[in-house]
């Protein structure tokens, strides 16, 4: 399939040819996206909540009446759960939220999303992203020329400094090299801008999962 070019200033710059198999996904799977995006949220959950367990809270072990004779329940320690700051009662822990995900699943994932804003008319494909003063006023003028707002650019194997340094402090822009390219930072940006060089370097991430995500998988539910 053929894709235009355009260059940062707003000027055709030809086209490309975008590997079907990659960007020409005929129906995203929804359930395929859902999957990746609740697998990379996961991941980078911290899971640091914690709260204190009967055994962990602070008070006297000495017993709170005698076993018998009080007329009242036959209580051990002030630290049990039905106390006023008791320990509580299967609490959150320390734990990694992170789930694993095959491999062929997470490359489907990429390959829907990419597909999907093909589908949308959502993807721009830019001869190279460059900057030569490294200036964010200047960018930012080209941007709103372009009619780009929250953007995601996916450059080669390398993102030029001076263009990163440039789009920093960019509000709703986010530049990643190809490595970087993931389903939620795809599907969270309303537009996805692919360099040249971001494309064949996609096609080469891609490709050697081909086999592997081109297999049906089954749907959830």
């Amino acid at each position: 399939m053929k894709a235009k070019v355009v260059t940062l200033d707003a000027q055709e710059a030809g086209e490309i040819e975008l590997d079907e198999a990659i960007f020409g996904v005929e129906e995203p799977r929804i359930d395929i996206l859902h999957r990746v995006v609740r697998w990379q949220l996961a991941k980078r959950q911290a899971g640091t909540h914690k709260v204190k367990g009967r055994s962990e809270v602070s008070y006297s072990t000495k017993k709170v009446v005698r076993q018998k004779g009080s007329g009242g329940a036959r209580h051990g320690s002030r630290g049990a759960p039905i106390f006023r700051h008791g320990g509580t009662y299967k609490g959150p822990k320390v734990r990694s939220h992170a789930h694993e995900l095959p491999k062929k699943v997470r490359a489907m994932g990429l390959r829907h999303a990419l597909s999907a804003k093909v589908k949308a008319g959502e993807l721009v494909i830019v001869d190279q992203a460059v900057s030569e003063d490294g200036k964010t006023k200047a960018l930012q003028a080209q941007l709103e020329k372009l009619g780009w707002g929250r953007t995601l650019l996916i450059d080669g194997a390398q993102v030029d400094d001076k263009f990163a340094q440039a789009a920093r402090n960019i509000d709703g822009v986010d530049v990643l090299p190809t490595q970087g390219a993931n389903v939620y930072d795809i599907l969270r940006r309303d537009t996805l801008v692919i360099t040249k060089a971001g494309v064949e370097a996609l096609s080469a991430r891609l490709s050697g999962a081909g086999k592997a995500a081109a297999e049906p998988v089954a749907a959830e539910g």
